[in-house]
């Protein structure tokens, strides 16, 4: 294996402490504070000549501090010599904002983000459930985007769960819903019909599909403020469903998410640790964290020796 470096910012050092001993390695020594005005301030306290580098960093709340520490972290690494930098970015902020809605007079986010990276020298970018898949095409340098549906797949599993459904909360998670439904012994599947009035408010409509006295494990790719999630568990409580779990790679957990979920008829929710849980998140006693960081780990050491990031999924 080359010369592996992994280096860290402050979005979510538990997470790479984890990486770094699934690879039997240690976090690179680097300072990444703030100066007495507040801007970013990155040291790098090693030799990285010639190196493989890998800087763990999602961009998840504050996204702009967190990002602009990661793309300090890549100019520090980079006037250093390092051999080739990759962004190992679990939750990739802005990832929401990929397109023109509606021809309206605003920014595609995640392509400035996108070519932010690009400018200041990563050499790739690994990232995990990407909001929308295209944005992979918004770099200039390769992009590998991991699943976690594997590690909630091993959760849905180890229950006894009774009967199960697999729901979608709307028509744009279908195929990951049929997908995760599949892999789990082929089961059926349910899609929740909604219609969003405005940003982060949603309103249930209806239930397509049969969750009469079932265990529902609605599945998505985040949490956010969990007002969709708490209104499907709702709507599916009173079209007869036996239990509700909830299941998704990042827990974004904004705004009122934990009066929401905790309030809410929601059996349990299942995330993993891709954004830090707050404190009062933790305090719903309603949500559980895995870790991604093997699969993020043997994605870095594939990355590293070359070798395929997609064999990882083939099932």
């Amino acid at each position: 294996m080359p010369d592996i470096k992994l280096f860290t910012g402050n979005a979510n050092p538990e997470l790479a402490k984890l990486i770094a001993q699934r690879l039997y390695s240690a976090l690179g020594s680097a300072e990444v504070g703030r100066f007495s005005d507040g801007e970013i301030s990155v040291q790098i306290n090693e030799n990285v000549r010639g190196s493989d580098v890998f800087i763990i960093q999602s961009t998840c709340a504050p996204t702009n501090d967190n990002l602009m520490e990661l793309v300090v972290m890549v100019d520090a690494l980079r006037r250093a010599s390092a051999g080739r930098i990759t962004a190992v970015i679990p939750y990739f902020g802005y990832a929401r904002q990929d397109r023109r809605v509606r021809s309206a007079r605003v920014p595609i986010t995640a392509k400035v983000v996108a070519d932010f990276l690009s400018s200041v020298g990563v050499d790739r970018v690994l990232t995990c459930d990407l909001h929308a898949e295209q944005i992979q095409g918004f770099f200039d340098v390769p992009v590998d985007n991991v699943f976690g549906s594997p590690v909630l797949l091993e959760d849905m599993q180890r229950r006894d769960l009774d009967n199960p459904v697999v729901v979608s909360p709307d028509i744009g998670g279908v195929v990951r819903a049929r997908a995760v439904a599949k892999l789990l012994d082929d089961s059926d599947l349910a899609i929740i019909d909604k219609r969003r009035p405005r940003a982060n408010v949603s309103q249930v409509m209806h239930i397509i599909g049969d969750v009469k006295d079932r265990d529902c494990i609605i599945v998505d790719d985040m949490i956010d403020t969990g007002g969709t999630l708490c209104k499907a568990a709702e709507a599916l409580k009173e079209h007869g469903a036996r239990r509700v779990f909830a299941y998704a790679t990042h827990p974004i957990f904004s705004g009122n998410a934990p009066k929401n979920i905790s309030e809410s008829v929601i059996d349990e929710v299942i995330v993993t640790d891709t954004v830090p849980l707050s404190d009062a998140m933790k305090a719903t006693g309603k949500v559980t964290q895995l870790t991604m960081s093997g699969v993020m780990a043997e994605a870095i050491r594939r990355v590293s020796n070359e070798e395929s990031i997609s064999a990882m999924f083939e099932h």
